[in-house]
């Protein structure tokens, strides 16, 4: 009889794993499985994702079923819209973004490499809910390890990244938290690494949209984010993205879910068309489904009604300047480059641009010296600026230099 329920309980939780499990490891035991199951308890993976309009209005925003939202544009970092979006709540996994931009940045710093060796700590393979089941003294690469951490959310190889990079997750929770506030990331406080519940550990889904931004900085963070399937220790541990939407919403480029029981059902979701970026964060929804049908509302919503409009001061508006008192009569001049306005489609076409320059100027002028500037307007309103600036550096005339071009001028006259 014993015999027989514990052949039955084996093929519940094969069935189980079968389904909803995101990160599968030959030799783990029933009790590591059970904690993946717990984590991910309503995540189907293959099923796509319900049809949901894109004509998304506001006041179908206004209808989420979730503690706090924002959609906002990735490069602006306006905000399209938001819901109790300063409300601290726990993260769960989303605390990762924060993790993994301070990896994107030592990686940047060249501190380590992606083919850095980490030998995985005794802390690091402690850790609960969704991992990779990390032994003791085992290696990975910190490519490796950022695969398990980005697509199959594994706390334990988060840790070890962030022990490689401070020495001790206490130290690297420290950086966690000197980086948000140089990002005034005001409503959050951060207690580990990974974002197991823990009492303290808050932030809100503006802070989280502002770190999201950060880290798509890094184009690096996107051949992670948006795989869908690999694997690890040549085959035999499979991740599965925990991002629905990198495989089921056109255009996603990430970033990052968070289930635990504290937090609810929570996503960070990048998407990008037409060269416009945004970021939907969900936080507290009650199902993991839900969560995405709310993030891809966000995000059809943003895409339906706005646009990125790139803005330039016409070439034939940039004329020389005469220079008195120069060694030159006049100096070319050029802008600072182009500004991307974020603006309703429908109005994208009422955007106007005035223009002033100086009429003249008296040397020196220094190379990039700004001479005027170009007013982006809507309705009267200055939406930006783009600078114009000198081309190359104009010296003032001397004796010396009036003399030294009037030999000139007589030499090559003769």
């Amino acid at each position: 009889m014993k015999k027989a329920k514990k052949i039955i309980i084996c093929l519940v939780y094969v069935l189980i794993f079968s389904v909803g499990s995101v990160n599968l490891y030959a030799n783990a035991d029933v009790g590591k499985l059970k904690q993946v199951v717990t984590e991910y308890n309503d995540l189907d993976l293959t099923e796509p994702l319900a049809e949901v309009s894109g004509n998304i209005t506001n006041s179908d925003l206004m209808q989420l079923n979730a503690k706090s939202v924002i959609l906002i544009e990735k490069t602006t970092g306006q905000v399209l819209y938001e819901k109790d979006s300063h409300s601290k709540l726990p993260p769960a996994s989303i605390t990762k973004v924060m993790s993994l931009l301070l990896v994107m940045e030592a990686l940047d710093e060249e501190k380590i490499s992606l083919d850095t060796v980490i030998r995985a700590s005794d802390h690091a393979c402690s850790m609960g809910g969704s991992q990779i089941w990390l032994e003791p003294n085992e290696t990975m690469s910190v490519d490796e390890l950022l695969k398990a951490s980005v697509i199959g959310s594994a706390n334990d190889a988060t840790v070890a990244l962030a022990e490689q990079i401070s020495g001790s997750e206490e130290g690297f929770v420290a950086k966690m938290n000197e980086r948000a506030i140089s990002l005034n990331m005001n409503d959050t406080h951060f207690v580990n690494a990974s974002g197991l519940d823990a009492e303290g550990h808050l932030t809100s889904a503006n802070d989280i949209a502002i770190m999201s931004a950060q880290l798509l900085k890094y184009s690096l963070i996107k051949n992670y984010s948006t795989v869908w399937m690999d694997s690890l220790r040549n085959g035999k541990t499979e991740l599965v993205n925990t991002n629905k939407l990198v495989r089921f919403y056109e255009g996603a480029t990430g970033l990052k879910t968070g289930t635990t029981d504290l937090a609810g059902c929570c996503v960070t979701a990048s998407a990008e068309r037409d060269g416009m970026e945004l970021i939907a964060v969900v936080m507290g929804a009650q199902t993991s489904t839900e969560r995405f049908n709310i993030a891809r509302k966000l995000l059809d919503y943003g895409f339906a009604n706005y646009s990125i409009v790139n803005v330039e001061v016409p070439s034939e508006n940039l004329h020389p300047i005469g220079v008195k008192k120069g060694v030159l009569p006049s100096v070319d001049i050029t802008t600072e480059g182009t500004k991307n306005i974020l603006i309703e489609t429908s109005r994208r076409d009422e955007i106007k641009q005035e223009i002033i320059i100086e009429k003249s100027l008296s040397a020196p002028v220094a190379k990039e010296q700004q001479v005027g500037f170009s007013r982006i307007l809507l309705d009267g309103e200055e939406l930006s600026r783009i600078k114009i600036l000198a081309k190359q550096e104009i010296k003032p005339m001397t004796l010396i230099t009036a003399f030294k071009k009037l030999l000139y001028e007589i030499l090559n006259f003769c």
